[in-house]
């Protein structure tokens, strides 16, 4: 199969390497039109528009929106039916992710300055969450639990779910994972349609302040232009692994984790970087004897030809270096002593030490969150966590007592921008001053 292969020796290295990474940013403008057009109908017509665009894009007709919830009680039943074994796998996924995530609970705080004053943070749950989750043939339940579970640790109060059906068709596992994820209420409703009612509300739908979940790109689109009336998670891109190997690894095991992202999607980023060149044939020649069993095959090898890479590097301190500057979603340690080589790592989305660390089991079940930064944005941003779902309020508690020092201090410094209203307000309160 057709992988491009690179060596961190060849003189061009540099050239092809930039080539590789390079982001292409760009929306189209057509489909950024589309989406905003839609949004701003939805805005303006409410229910009549959602149900236009449901029957159009989902082949799912409707008199009105309320025939297309999903209630508590629906979701409830069909984690009660599930098969045993699918039912057992959930659970205990649901409870991973749960007990991880109540780890990054933050607290509120209050501290005393040397003047008696009280300063502090007050942390907050947000009040309302949107869960935007895919559906017909993409349908996630780990999506759902990934995205709503650290918003249920959060304490949020209010979790929708929207879930395109096209046909009418609804999965029972991705409504068995809004019932353990504590989803209050959900519709069959997807697209940009279900974005705008989300985030401006209908005759039926409540808005919520904050919008989170994967979707396509009509989905990513309308995110960009609700986003201040209230908030998004982040505007995802193509999945990525990056894999880094010393040899010794079963070249089996790492071809199909390449295979595991590649067959999300033709512009998915999979790619190896190892010292080893022999270790690097071993690899490329299991793909070539596996590919042929993928079910998704042709998705993966158009992945692999557009995006993929086997680069060799000169060692693994260097194949570090290059992977810092990819800031992977996925990176896959794979070595002898992987802590001691993700101490070189700064940025990635979320890094698999050890052979053993699939990033397959961080789909699922491992417990931190697979919703994490792409497009190189690990450099600056973080994976979906609680804190994403909390608020964070200071407090500030001036005493009589205390308020002199920092009158003045306030005073000097407004009168310096030419704030004149604001060196007032605080000169009032300086106290021997009285």
């Amino acid at each position: 199969m057709k992988i491009r292969r690179l060596s961190s020796a060849e003189a061009d290295f540099q050239k092809k390497f930039s080539e590789l990474v390079a982001v292409d940013a760009s929306v189209d403008p057509e489909i950024t039109r589309r989406a905003e057009a839609i949004v701003d109908d939805v805005r303006e017509r409410g229910d009549a528009a959602v149900l236009e665009y449901t029957a159009r894009f989902d082949r799912l007709p409707a008199e009105k929106l309320s025939d297309l919830v999903i209630t508590a009680e629906e979701m409830r039943q069909a984690l009660e039916t599930l098969p045993e074994e699918q039912r057992t796998a959930l659970e205990e996924a649901a409870r991973r992710i749960r007990v991880f995530h109540e780890n990054e609970l933050e607290k509120s705080f209050s501290v005393c300055d040397e003047y008696g004053n009280k300063l502090g943070q007050r942390v907050t749950p947000v009040d309302s969450v949107g869960l935007y989750v895919p559906g017909g043939l993409a349908a996630y339940p780990s999506s759902v639990l990934m995205n709503a579970m650290p918003a249920l640790v959060a304490g949020v109060k209010r979790i929708e779910m929207v879930v395109p059906t096209p046909g009418g068709q609804k999965n029972q596992l991705v409504l068995a994972a809004a019932s353990l994820a504590g989803v209050s209420r959900a519709f069959t409703i997807g697209g940009a349609q279900a974005v705008a009612a989300l985030a401006y509300g209908t005759e039926t739908i409540e808005p919520v302040d904050k919008i989170v979940g994967p979707g396509n790109i009509y989905v990513a689109a309308a995110k960009r232009k609700v986003f201040g009336k209230g908030g998004i998670d982040m505007i995802a891109g193509p999945s990525e692994i990056l894999v880094i190997c010393d040899g010794k690894t079963d070249p089996d095991w790492i071809a199909m984790d390449l295979f595991s992202q590649a067959e999300h999607d033709v512009l998915a980023q999979a790619v190896l970087l190892t010292p080893d060149a022999a270790f690097a044939d071993a690899v490329e020649a299991s793909m070539d004897r596996q590919i042929e069993a993928m079910p998704r095959k042709d998705i993966i090898r158009q992945s692999l030809a557009n995006r993929g890479a086997i680069i060799v590097t000169r060692d693994l301190e260097e194949a570090c270096r290059i992977a810092d500057t990819i800031a992977p979603e996925h990176l896959e340690m794979s070595t002898d002593d992987p802590e001691k080589w993700a101490e070189l790592i700064h940025h990635a989305g979320a890094i698999f030490l050890g052979r053993y660390s699939s990033e397959a089991l961080g789909d699922y079940c491992a417990g931190p969150n697979h919703v994490l930064p792409t497009s190189r944005t690990a450099r600056f941003s973080s994976p979906l966590g609680v804190y994403d779902f909390q608020k964070r309020t200071s407090m500030i508690y001036v005493q009589q007592q205390g308020v002199t020092p920092l009158a003045r201090i306030a005073e000097c410094l407004g009168k310096g921008e030419s704030l004149y209203a604001h060196a007032a307000s605080a000169h009032y309160r300086i106290q021997d001053e009285q």
